[in-house]
């Protein structure tokens, strides 16, 4: 399963309520939004993101979507909004301004998620009821990498795989094109990887599950899922 803008558009009267990350950072003021500071150094994702990526991925490419959001969004009914609310109400328009301002709000968005959830110190594997809710959907922890991979490959181009519920309220990985993400259709949004290939090209090249795999093995801190799932 994978959700596309015209998904989006289609589910605007779901009412489920989104979670909103507990960590301050995430939801922001009133424009000018701020790109919160890497809750890490960048060498420290190393060498399973390399310091290179993290420079470009966090230093052009997030910079980027902010800095246009602010332009974008300035003068607008936007303007007094919160990060995540812009998501919300930008995804519901099928206006060409609308749309450009959901691309860079939902992807200024994925990537303060994305950062977050290395945030080291917790456990790379997830524990107690929570790992137990992970062997029991996807079988084992193998068996969430190998789920969250073949999802990967659901996604055509660019695009996200998002830990969250299905339409029936169940834990699952489900692929989100371009920087579509749960939040848009009234669901959590609790780990995210990144299959835009700037995320992964400079130290993968075209090894896209590899990247996947060693994300999930060696990075996530289960701890802030846990958190997020708890908000």
């Amino acid at each position: 399963m994978h959700i596309t803008r015209r998904t989006i558009l289609a589910a605007g009267a779901v009412t489920a309520v989104a979670t909103v990350f507990p960590r301050p950072h995430v939801a922001h003021a009133a424009l000018p939004l701020t790109q919160p500071a890497l809750p890490f150094a960048q060498a420290d994702l190393a060498p399973v993101i390399s310091e290179k990526t993290v420079s470009l991925h966090y230093g052009k490419h997030h910079k980027a979507y902010y800095d246009k959001l602010n332009t974008l969004a300035a003068g607008t009914r936007y303007a007094d909004m919160e990060l995540v609310e812009i998501v919300k109400e930008a995804a519901k328009s099928e206006a060409a301004e609308d749309i450009k301002i959901f691309n860079n709000a939902a992807q200024a968005w994925n990537h303060v998620a994305y950062w977050d959830q290395f945030v080291p110190g917790g456990p790379n594997r997830p524990e107690g009821d929570l790992g137990a809710r992970i062997n029991e959907t996807f079988g084992d922890y193998d068996g969430l990498i190998k789920r969250a991979v073949d999802v990967s490959d659901t996604v055509f181009g660019t695009g996200w795989v998002w830990l969250t519920r299905d339409d029936d309220n169940k834990l699952a990985l489900i692929g989100y094109e371009d920087g579509n993400n749960p939040v848009a259709v009234g669901r959590p949004a609790y780990l995210g990887i990144d299959i835009w290939e700037h995320a992964y090209y400079v130290d993968y090249e075209n090894r896209k599950a590899e990247h996947i795999r060693s994300v999930l093995e060696k990075l996530v801190n289960w701890r802030v899922v846990e958190e997020r799932m708890s908000a």
